[in-house]
């Protein structure tokens, strides 16, 4: 359901999350007065959802707009949150990415390379915590984007990475949507 918000206390300071903590953009100064968090980013300009999983299904669907670069998936509780990780399975990220407006990859090592019929406007993800499946769908045209199939063995998060702002090209947010109704 929809109930996926933002966790303020792992928001990079440079990520600026709506006050009802469904969508964050990138700005260009960092956020001073933060609380203190060990669970904040300081390298990687992502976020996290506040409700991570350790068991079910989960659905949860992302505006990505007409952005030009972002990342979304999902990344396990213990990540790298401080220096630059290797956004990978390996190290714990699932994630899909576009950048460059209209490269797009499954972030595996190497990259799988995506190509949507479609540019997606919006992205659902859906994690299946025990088939160990994160899936990604384009949900402009309906269509699946990519699959990891893992095995999970610690709570994971939901992750947003809005791009840096390029300029203006990509100021718009990332914005967490009540899913579409498939029928």
């Amino acid at each position: 359901p929809g109930d996926v918000t933002l966790d303020p206390d792992t928001a990079h300071p440079n990520l600026l999350l709506s006050p009802d903590r469904k969508s964050v953009r990138f700005i260009e100064s960092r956020q001073r007065h933060l609380a203190a968090s060990s669970r904040r980013f300081t390298t990687y300009p992502c976020v996290l959802g506040s409700r991570g999983f350790t068991s079910g299904r989960h659905y949860w669907e992302v505006e990505v707009g007409h952005k030009t670069h972002w990342a979304l998936g999902v990344c396990g509780d213990s990540v790298c949150r401080n220096g630059e990780p290797a956004a990978l399975p390996e190290s714990g990220f699932w994630r899909v990415r576009l950048w460059n407006g209209d490269r797009y990859a499954a972030t595996t090592a190497p990259f799988t390379p995506l190509s949507p019929r479609v540019k997606p406007t919006r992205v659902g993800v859906f994690v299946d915590y025990e088939a160990g499946e994160v899936s990604f769908y384009n949900v402009t045209d309906r269509s699946h984007l990519y699959t990891f199939t893992d095995t999970f063995t610690e709570k994971i998060w939901p992750l947003f990475y809005p791009g840096i702002r390029a300029g203006r090209r990509n100021a718009a947010p990332l914005s967490i949507c009540e899913p579409t109704d498939w029928d």
